[in-house]
């Protein structure tokens, strides 16, 4: 059984599922997951798209779904027991799943480690009562779980297996016919629908300010497959600013950018492995960002300051997420100079300290490993 509640772990957990099956082509997965997990061969019982939130509020409309799929997957844990419970991220609800599995004896990897090391570090203890082994993916939980007792293992980030490690900027730029373009900016506003409402229209604006100072400048908004294109549409047609939706793969995309617009999440490491220069940008309701603020307890919100150790990207959060502000810290980027080389620099350093490529198949022996002690 394997569980993927985001648009994120889908990807991670197909390409999880399909080195276990070359290393054992007779398993059969089944779970929770999307389209991709659903293309490596694994039987989706409950569409991931019915689990993704983001905040308080969202998490609110959904929980029906949630309470529901919960049910449904500890009904089969008890009556038609895994030889493994595989869940990845999405700690809400497989911390409390993995407590099933400990019940009814099915063994638990998690993949993917929540992140208690930033808030809600209390659920510690519950990982290491219910969870046999963790294949973290940042460098620093190894030791933040062996110091607390869990069986733990560093697998480096998967997203190192996904991106090209070769892409041309130029060659890019030909392809999609940007060789007059100046700056070309790369807008990822989020993969669900209320980070779209959050964060798109600040992008948007902050881009129709900087056309002022850039007659050439071109948006690019790659989508990601959990949004409706309708959705993005209905933004862009308000606004005369040259932004398209790319047709191209996000790699590719942000390969062509000079400049990338990244809401918080995946993608935020994903340009960093690129090492296109960013700025993050964050937005919440109020009530999940008043809970937020309380209980996190790191000293930046993004993934590629926390393993740089220091400021490497700006962070627009909350009420800092204006389009003045953003087009303020786009230009200073923009620009050129020392800031620009030093980011792009210090990109270089964070993808080092991501590790080497191979998560997929690292995490897929440990599998295997614990399916022949079942």
């Amino acid at each position: 059984m394997i569980v993927a509640g985001e648009a994120s772990a889908d990807l991670h957990g197909s390409n999880l599922v399909r080195a276990i099956k070359r290393l054992d082509p007779t398993i059969g997965f089944y779970g929770i997951g999307g389209k991709q997990m659903e293309e490596a061969g694994v039987k989706i019982l409950i569409p991931a798209s019915d689990m993704a939130v983001v905040g308080l509020t969202e998490v609110f409309f959904k929980l029906p779904r949630i309470a529901k799929a919960n049910r449904t997957l500890k009904n089969l844990l008890k009556n038609s027991p895994p030889d493994l419970l595989v869940p990845i991220d999405y700690p809400g609800f497989n911390i409390h799943l993995a407590g099933h599995a400990k019940r009814y004896k099915v063994p638990v990897l998690y993949y993917i480690s929540p992140q208690v090391w930033a808030w809600r570090t209390g659920r510690i203890k519950k990982i290491a009562k219910r969870v046999d082994r963790m294949a973290v993916i940042l460098p620093f939980e190894e030791r933040f779980y062996r110091e607390r007792g869990v069986d733990v293992d560093y697998v480096g980030h998967p997203l190192l297996d996904s991106i090209p490690q070769h892409l041309d900027k130029d060659e890019m730029t030909r392809k999609m016919g940007l060789e007059n373009a100046y700056p070309v900016l790369g807008l990822l506003p989020g993969s669900r629908n209320e980070e779209i409402g959050n964060h798109l229209p600040v992008m948007i604006k902050a881009v129709e300010i900087l056309s002022s100072q850039y007659p050439r400048l071109r948006g690019l908004l790659p989508i990601a497959p959990t949004i409706p294109t309708e959705l993005v549409e209905s933004f862009l047609k308000q606004s005369s600013a040259e932004i398209s939706i790319s047709q191209s793969s996000i790699y590719h995309t942000l390969t062509a950018c000079d400049l990338a617009l990244v809401a918080s999440g995946t993608a935020t490491v994903e340009t960093a492995i690129l090492g296109v220069p960013m700025i993050l940008v964050y937005r919440a309701s109020t009530i999940t960002f008043w809970v937020g603020k309380r209980v996190l307890k790191v000293p930046f919100l993004g993934l590629v300051n926390l393993v740089a150790g220091e400021q490497v990207i700006p962070e627009l959060i909350q009420d800092d997420l204006t389009p003045d502000r953003l087009a303020h810290e786009a230009l200073e980027i923009l620009e050129g100079g020392q800031k620009r080389e030093n980011m792009i620099e210090k990109l270089g350093m964070v993808k080092e300290r991501l590790g080497r490529g191979g998560a997929s198949e690292r995490t897929a022996k440990i599998a295997i490993e614990m399916l022949n002690l079942c």
